[in-house]
């Protein structure tokens, strides 16, 4: 069976995703969205910070978003992307194959979480990553930050924005001296020693255990976890540059060093809200468009 031909297809079904898609399937293109069902922020009750969706639960925005652009013509495609070779000849898990005129990768990170008891299971829950995100439902609790990865400390002075009650957990990370002169100018207690697990009373967050047995009563942890885009190899596979940290460089409407690629939410930017990916989706679908316009002219214009 012969490949489905788009204008464009959209590797990644998250608010970048389906954002971009949106603004494309107006614009008459034939537009597919490909995703595979596993959205970073699936684990969060709430999303917060999104002017009139505020509060709402991710999966329902993601639902919102789904209805919308199949109005407008988008096919839906319930699927992993494994591999997309040149021409854009784009291989699903399904053994489903489809062709692409342009590209757009919004298939979003992973986060690298300490392999600490209790942590993954709390994770999204009463175990954050951002305070802007979910500081306000956690204000005035007895708050805690674990440090793991570089700035940890510097996650811990943002969070004293929402408590007065913050310890900050070294565990492994090496405090310097100057980092700890300016927690106790804020009030935030330092606690050495590792962090052995989190304690769980009735599906709650009541403390953090350290090796040597003393338990810090805390009901929220914030952590500022490493993060990995989660492309499946396809950044590579497309020639796309990729800074220090792995994460695809893109010019300001979201273009890569790969002819024909896009690339717009937290797989260029680990740290960009929903909000922040959607807008980013928009403007890289009016860039594609734009792109295809150009090329559409140059067949008009080709003889024949």
């Amino acid at each position: 069976m012969d490949a489905k031909t788009y204008d464009v297809v959209v590797v990644g079904g998250g608010a970048a995703g389906l954002s971009a898609a949106l603004v494309l399937g107006r614009a008459r293109r034939h537009v597919a969205v490909v995703d595979a069902g596993e959205p970073r922020n699936a684990p969060a009750a709430h999303m917060h910070g999104f002017l009139s969706r505020d509060g709402m639960p991710p999966a329902d925005l993601l639902e919102a978003g789904q209805a919308e652009v199949t109005r407008y013509g988008v096919d839906l495609i319930d699927d992993r992307t494994v591999g997309i070779e040149a021409g854009f000849h784009i291989r699903l898990a399904s053994g489903r194959e489809l062709k692409a005129r342009r590209i757009l990768l919004a298939t979003g990170l992973s986060d690298e979480l300490p392999d600490i008891p209790g942590v993954r299971q709390r994770w999204g829950r009463d175990l954050l990553h951002c305070p802007y995100c979910h500081g306000w439902e956690v204000r005035d609790q007895p708050i805690g930050v674990l440090g793991t990865h570089p700035g940890s400390a510097q996650h811990a002075q943002l969070v004293r924005q929402w408590s007065g009650d913050v310890v900050f957990f070294a565990h492994t990370y090496d405090l310097k001296e100057a980092e700890r002169v300016q927690m106790e100018a804020r009030g935030i207690r330092v606690v050495t020693g590792e962090v052995a697990r989190l304690v769980v009373e009735s599906d709650r967050l009541t403390g953090v255990g350290l090796i040597d047995g003393r338990v810090i009563t805390r009901t929220a942890i914030f952590i500022r976890s490493g993060n990995v885009p989660h492309d499946d190899g396809l950044l590579a596979q497309l020639g796309c540059k990729v800074n220090d940290g792995g994460f695809v460089t893109v010019d300001a409407a979201g273009r890569t060093s790969a002819l024909g690629v896009w690339a717009a939410g937290n797989v260029v930017d680990p740290r960009a809200q929903v909000i922040t990916s959607a807008g980013a989706g928009s403007a890289a679908a009016i860039a594609i468009n734009a792109d295809l316009v150009d090329e559409d002219v140059e067949r008009a214009l080709a003889p024949r």
